[in-house]
């Protein structure tokens, strides 16, 4: 639950107060790190818990802004996706 409030934050600075530079994007930075920090001090079963739940609000906003700016959304995957992918490898979310 603190981790989305903590995500939700974030996308309110990000959405209310800009990024600063055009490849920038120093909110984002701190976004990616707690979702990789998620990822990799969630258990397995704790992963698959949260898998079956629906999304919450705020991670909808979140994703919905991510769809909205592709240079944002580039570069929150180039952040994310290898410690996701690896953590959902080792639980068997991949094949």
């Amino acid at each position: 639950m603190t981790t989305r409030v903590g995500l939700f934050a974030l996308a309110l600075a990000l959405l209310f107060g800009g990024v600063a530079g055009a490849q920038q994007y120093p909110l984002l930075d701190m976004m990616a790190d707690k979702v990789v920090q998620k990822y990799q001090q969630s258990s397995c079963e704790q992963l698959w818990q949260q898998k079956a739940q629906p999304k919450s609000a705020q991670a909808q906003e979140l994703i919905q802004m991510l769809r909205s700016d592709p240079q944002m959304r580039t570069e929150f995957l180039n952040r994310v996706a290898a410690p996701m992918a690896n953590k959902m490898f080792e639980c068997g979310m991949i094949p």
